[in-house]
């Protein structure tokens, strides 16, 4: 007896709830724009290229476009929540996806660890500031998390709606300060200069401008719940790469020509500290009402960005679950689909992670966000490039006669994602924004959990050949559930 269209199998996510917009809203809220732009451009102006970050965020969306090219291809012919994690079980065989999937699994969760401070410390700040209410970061951070489980619990087509709304509200805010900008005195194409792009330090504007699209890669993730995922993955994808891109650069663009092109660097300095730079051109063009409600959209974003974050981080916990490689238990969903028992474990990891800070007595801005934030920069962009490697590798092996979509556009991704990890790696004390020898030694967990991912493979193989074997079963079975009688031919899996 068939199920009702309203209730799933208590080991699957919702099927059908998701268009392409819908998973566009997801992906977007988790890069946050205006977040983004008020702590992320800000630092890469005061700290990299100065007004040079509106070629920056042009490059980088060129690379993440052509890397977008190959992972069109591959959506169209797999479907799994396991995201990168089956990418590269597809293409590079079980035991370096065993290793893709600890890096995906560290680096969203310390990533939500490091949404949780921001959205504590900004409530905290901007509360206090409008009403005088003065409550600790981590009580904020608390209520918030109670609050973005709850709306989880909702499943993933309100999660989409009101991420969705959410997102409207706060890129409507920064399009009226782009405009008042060009309106008043236009923008300066002296950003395009080559004495500019290259001023500063290139490196770390390029690699900051990397850090603001993270999240826009977690479209798989979602590919069980959409709706005809072999097209609408393919198309969210290259809508949420297209829209953050053009509009990181516009907004850019704009504070720079407010601050002038070659005094935005030293402008940006003076308000690194603050992490007012942008709060302070608003109060300028827009005046001190709509800076009021751009400080109260800044909650409304981050808030938006721990959902959109966690529904990724969740996803891959039940994605690793379900497949025998964590706790089956934790694959077990409501009726409505939503993976509750991954939910509620991610929400603890991430909470407890910040109350160890709150209980020492760190600040969060100077602590913990920049080290969980940092490092989970580090992971997803890493996920990203092993993802491009294997895609690549893929349709070498299946002698894809597509060569452009499924070889150079997404070779030239993996070149550049490839710079963009070098830099992480050589500039992560700047990353994560500080230089104890400890956060320093954070990329370290990366290589210990893609050497982790051999070692527990080699014990699969040995002591649980029955998981070991059904990891690829798992992925094929997903696959031909989600796809129907439209499935592509079968293509073989490799068979390491």
């Amino acid at each position: 007896m068939s199920l009702p269209p309203t209730i799933t199998p208590l080991d699957a996510l919702s099927k059908n709830s998701l268009g392409v917009f819908g998973v566009a809203f997801l992906v977007l809220a988790a890069v946050a724009p205006l977040t983004g732009i008020v702590v992320i451009a800000a630092i890469g102006i005061a700290i990299g290229n100065g007004g040079g970050m509106v070629a920056s965020f042009l490059a980088v969306t060129v690379v993440l476009l052509l890397f977008g090219t190959g992972y069109a291809r591959m959506s169209a012919e797999l479907v799994s929540a396991g995201g990168f994690y089956a990418f590269v079980l597809r293409g590079l065989g079980r035991p370096a996806a065993l290793g893709t999937g600890l890096v995906a699994m560290i680096g969203y969760n310390f990533f939500v660890a490091g949404a949780v401070g921001t959205i504590g410390f900004f409530a905290q700040t901007v509360i206090a500031q409008l009403t005088g209410v003065d409550l600790h970061w981590y009580l904020w951070a608390i209520i918030s998390v109670i609050a973005a489980f709850a709306f989880s619990r909702k499943g993933i087509g309100f999660s989409a709606k009101v991420l969705g709304i959410s997102l409207v509200c706060e890129v409507l805010i920064l399009v009226i300060f782009d405009f008042a900008v060009l309106f008043t005195h236009g923008f300066d194409m002296a950003a395009f200069n080559p004495e500019i792009i290259f001023s500063g330090a290139a490196g770390i504007g390029f690699l900051f401008a990397g850090n603001a699209f993270v999240g826009v890669e977690a479209t798989g993730l979602f590919s069980e719940e959409a709706r005809d995922p072999k097209r609408t993955i393919p198309r969210a994808t290259f809508v949420a790469i297209g829209f953050i891109g053009a509009f990181a650069a516009f907004t850019t663009w704009a504070i720079i020509s407010a601050t002038g092109v070659p005094e935005a660097q030293e402008t940006a300095l003076g308000h690194l500290e603050a992490g007012d730079l942008v709060f302070s051109l608003s109060n300028t063009y827009l005046g001190a009402p709509l800076t009021t409600v751009m400080m109260v959209l800044l909650l409304v974003s981050l808030f938006a960005a721990l959902m959109a974050l966690h529904n990724s981080a969740t996803r891959y916990i039940f994605s690793l679950s379900r497949a025998g490689l964590l706790p089956r238990s934790l694959s077990r969903t409501r009726p409505n689909g939503v993976p509750e028992r991954a939910s509620i474990v991610q929400f603890v990891f991430a909470a407890a992670v910040a109350g160890i800070f709150a209980v020492a007595g760190l600040d969060p801005i100077t602590s913990l966000v920049p080290s969980m934030t940092g490092f989970g920069t580090l992971g997803i962009i890493t996920l990203q490039l092993l993802a491009a490697l294997a895609i690549v590798v893929h349709f070498r092996r299946t002698h894809d006669p597509r060569y452009f979509s499924t070889l150079i556009a997404p070779g030239l991704g993996l070149l550049g994602l490839a710079v963009i990890v070098v830099l992480a790696i050589i500039n992560f004390p700047v990353l994560a924004g500080s230089d104890a020898p400890l956060i320093g030694a954070l990329p370290l967990l990366l290589l210990a959990a893609l050497t982790g991912g051999l070692v527990w493979a080699l014990y699969l193989r040995r002591r649980r050949p029955e998981v070991y074997e059904g990891l690829n079963d798992d992925l094929e079975r997903f696959d031909e559930a989600n796809t129907g009688s439209n499935q592509s031919p079968e293509i073989p899996l490799p068979t390491t």
